[in-house]
């Protein structure tokens, strides 16, 4: 299986898109959503719920993971590939691996060809931003952009509310809009940095028609689904071990029932969930 892990819902946006572009395979979603939000806790701790999660998928039979989480991916995934999987694989039997993928990475290779002025936004949660993982993952791939980070702490909680149409929502896109713009008017690219925003995707774009300032908004899912693809047909060994019925199950770490109700603002289907400790 494939499994998909985030803090909360938004890696829903991502699941969706994967299997969109992959949807042979079978899939395991995990939210923590007990202990969601990661954004305003410690590396250490978002590390330690992270390899938790990780750890438990892998027990699950997923030898691919992804950290559909930006937090996840910026305070936890380069520690964890760096020092748990060699020890995970060391112990697994009959030649079989596992990996984690993130979603920053994929997103950022795709900025270089878009951007004209190379003056690229972030939005992001408090978190992502503070980890600098955006900036310095851009930099990487062109030491000639310049990053202009915004802080959105607004955006998840209403999404999750299912208040991402109403006017609080419209005020809070001005808001953090009219300040990333204002501190770099020549911004033309603008990734959404986390996997929430693509739901307000749509008004995003409008309320940037209506500063008069239209530009490139990148969304992850679709960008992440492809590169996952581009990664199995480099990695042919995970072929052999990954299933495919199309099935995809939904795990939570809280009341399954008030998941499977807030899924629904994430996806164009009800899904049904299991809670689990791990």
């Amino acid at each position: 299986m494939i499994g998909v892990f985030d803090s909360g819902y938004g890696g829903l946006t991502i699941l969706q898109q994967i299997r969109n572009v992959l949807p042979e395979y079978d899939y395991l979603y995990l939210g923590d959503n007990a202990r969601a939000p990661y954004g305003t806790r410690s590396f250490e701790c978002i590390y330690r719920y992270s390899l938790d999660a990780v750890s438990y998928l892998i027990r699950q039979g997923c030898c691919l993971i992804i950290l559909a989480c930006n937090t996840a991916s910026a305070k936890a995934l380069r520690t964890i590939q760096q020092h748990d999987l060699p020890l995970i694989n060391e112990k697994m039997a009959n030649g079989q691996k596992v990996n984690v993928l993130g979603v920053i990475r994929p997103t950022v290779e795709v900025v270089p060809s878009l951007t004209q002025t190379k003056h690229v936004g972030v939005l992001a949660t408090p978190g992502t931003v503070a980890s600098d993982s955006y900036r310095i993952e851009l930099l990487k791939q062109d030491p000639d952009i310049i990053v202009t980070q915004q802080p959105c702490p607004m955006w998840v909680p209403l999404i999750e509310a299912g208040e991402h149409n109403s006017e609080g929502a419209k005020y809070f896109i001005h808001k953090y809009l009219h300040e990333i713009i204002t501190r770099d008017p020549m911004i033309d690219t603008l990734l959404l940095g986390c996997t929430h925003y693509p739901l307000i995707k749509q008004a995003i774009d409008a309320e940037l028609e209506n500063l008069g300032h239209p530009c490139k908004t990148i969304a992850q899912g679709e960008i992440v689904a492809h590169s996952l693809a581009d990664y199995l047909k480099r990695h042919p060994e995970y072929e052999t071990q990954l299933t495919r019925s199309g099935s995809c199950q939904y795990l939570t770490t809280d009341d399954a029932d008030r998941f499977a109700d807030a899924a629904a603002v994430f996806l164009t289907h009800p899904v049904s969930a299991t809670r689990v400790e791990y």
